[in-house]
């Protein structure tokens, strides 16, 4: 199985900043007496921080302010921040306070270690999605010109991680939205030129009569009326690229009923879902044709991918 490359953190300096002021630098005064130093900035914010994972987003959102890495946060915990910066950094924190997504606020998200551009017009990459790279890798063999279709690609995550892992993939990917495509373009030309050709429109429709060694696909899945979608980053992100129908699998019905019609004898699908829809998309797979069909489990242990096989004839 093809590992992960190393997290690395995003926000790296790119330019000079104004210095951070160092406590053993020069006698204390009055007003340095009121600043707060790096460590104390992050506690305090991420004390303040709503969702799972405060402290992590406080480092975000402080390496963002200042231009700086995660190992220079580490490094200099007891720098004092210059009232510029920690002006900064309480700006965005507040941000975050009101429920804004980090990846909205920093204007990118880190997927297989490459920063990518996320606005509000698409879906926040997330880590659970990993999973599904992993296991498309599994059905991509090396140095081989596979054809691939990403359905629903979004800021272009999927496919560009293929696209860096399996460099001889002929990869194209599609999108109904021409907003969410755009991201995606704008990604495409950054971290992989040339490499992945996109397409407008509806799940397959764009690429009527061709046909796929792999197809994969993120599609909505969450059911319409799940209150989820009012919580959290959900209610910053697309409703079309969250909620399919009133059980979340219309999108995978749609996919399922024009599959096999784009995939070579022997080709591969493989698709995202919610932890609690397996069974149901096992059987959507099965009644579709496909064979092999298999529910793969996340980092947590919770089914994550389904996956099947297309063979003429269902041998």
């Amino acid at each position: 199985m093809a590992t992960r490359p190393s997290a690395q953190r995003v926000c790296e300096a790119t330019s000079a900043m104004p210095a951070i002021i160092h406590p053993m630098s020069q006698p204390p005064t009055t007003h340095e007496a009121g600043l707060a130093s790096v460590g104390q900035s992050l506690r305090k914010a991420a004390a303040r921080l709503p969702g799972d994972s405060p402290r992590l987003d406080a480092e975000l959102l402080l390496m963002h302010a200042l231009g700086r890495s995660g190992s220079w946060l580490f490094a200099h915990a007891d720098d004092l921040l210059p009232p510029g910066q920690r002006s900064a950094f309480d700006a965005l924190v507040r941000r975050r306070r009101t429920g804004e997504p980090v990846a909205h606020i920093l204007g990118q998200r880190e997927f297989w270690s490459l920063p990518l551009v996320t606005t509000p017009d698409t879906l926040i990459p997330r880590a659970d999605t990993e999973r599904l790279v992993e296991l498309t890798l599994l059905h991509l063999p090396t140095g081989s010109p596979t054809a691939v279709l990403d359905l629903g690609t979004g800021t272009g995550a999927i496919a560009l991680a293929i696209a860096i892992e399996r460099p001889a993939a002929r990869l194209i990917a599609t999108d109904a939205s021409e907003a969410a495509l755009a991201v995606a373009r704008g990604n495409i030309q950054r971290l992989a030129p040339g490499r992945i050709e996109t397409r407008l429109g509806d799940w397959f429709a764009p690429v009527n009569g061709l046909r796929f060694d792999v197809v994969v696909s993120n599609p909505p899945y969450i059911a319409e009326r799940d209150p989820h979608l009012d919580q959290g980053d959900l209610r910053f992100e697309p409703r079309t690229a969250l909620a399919s129908g009133p059980d979340g699998l219309n999108a995978i019905r749609r996919i399922l009923a024009d599959a096999p019609a784009h995939l070579v004898d022997g080709g591969w699908l493989l698709i995202e879902h919610g932890h609690d829809q397996g069974a149901a998309v096992r059987s959507l797979f099965e009644n579709a044709g496909l064979t092999q069909v298999e529910t793969a489990r996340d980092l947590e242990h919770r089914e994550r991918v389904t996956l099947g096989q297309w063979r003429k004839g269902g041998v």
